[in-house]
């Protein structure tokens, strides 16, 4: 009958949020494991990042999730908003990153020299950095010379360092039959002029090689961003199918009392 099929109705969108829910939380903390370590790293320490992150995505996570199971519309409407916030501000987020790509371009490149700066000072910021440049084939912000603004590689007369001059070794081109990694070949590097230099390491600053690369592969960026808000707009959509549900229930309740 009609009410049968509304309760399976409503069972389906209450467990489809809960999976809705928990697939959510455990991608968008994944994703923001994988980028803790290239941006936030460089002001704050990433294990009380992590905690901050992961209470947070728990949180909503656990209004959503329990708010479904229990039929608790005021966690259901608190999940609401918060999910609506989120998607609003990721949307303003885009619009404010296209109108000010200059801005967003120079705040990155600052954040990527910070980055340099900081290599060797912090484990998980260094392999950061070496995976970026070893994916990207590339070296530095701007050029391979960036690396004279670490003090370990700063190409002057003053500095003691055996590095003086050279570059990170994720800068160095390896032969596909090298097995044996010489984590030396970048010394004295910045010394060598640009068409010297290529033939051993990567010259080209990673900030041109990633903008390129997200031009390439703009669809999988889109698609990639794109389904994190339709996974988001699905949340939604669910729980204020749920809170509508509870509430049309609650007012039968009431009608069948009086």
């Amino acid at each position: 009958d009609r009410k049968t099929d509304d309760m399976r109705g409503y069972r389906a969108i209450k467990y489809i949020l809960f999976i809705f829910c928990y697939f959510f939380w455990v991608k968008v903390y994944n994703f923001v494991c994988v980028c803790l370590d290239v941006v936030d790293t460089l002001t704050v320490d990433p294990a009380l990042l992590l905690i901050i992150v992961g209470s947070v995505m728990f949180l909503i996570t656990f209004l959503g999730c329990f708010g479904a199971l229990r039929n608790a519309t005021c966690l259901l409407k608190m999940f609401l908003a918060i999910l609506v916030i989120i998607f609003l501000l990721q949307i303003a987020a885009g619009v404010m990153g296209y109108l000010f790509t200059d801005t967003v371009m120079e705040r990155t490149e600052k954040l990527m020299m910070k980055a340099i700066v900081r290599y060797r000072e912090d484990r998980d910021l260094e392999n950061a950095i070496d995976f970026i440049q070893k994916k990207f084939q590339c070296c530095g912000v701007e050029s391979y010379k960036d690396w004279s603004q670490n003090m370990y590689f700063e190409c002057s007369d003053t500095n003691p360092s055996l590095e003086a001059c050279g570059v990170a070794f994720s800068c160095c081109i390896h032969l596909q039959n090298q097995t044996v990694l010489n984590t030396m070949c970048g010394y004295g590097m910045q010394q060598e002029e640009e068409s010297l230099a290529r033939h051993d390491i990567f010259t080209t600053g990673c900030l041109e090689k990633i903008v390129s690369w997200a031009k390439n592969n703009l669809l999988l960026v889109a698609g990639l961003t794109g389904g994190l808000l339709l996974l988001e707009v699905c949340m939604i959509s669910l729980a204020a199918a749920q809170i509508s549900w509870i509430n049309k229930v609650q007012r039968r309740q009431k009608e069948n009392a009086n």
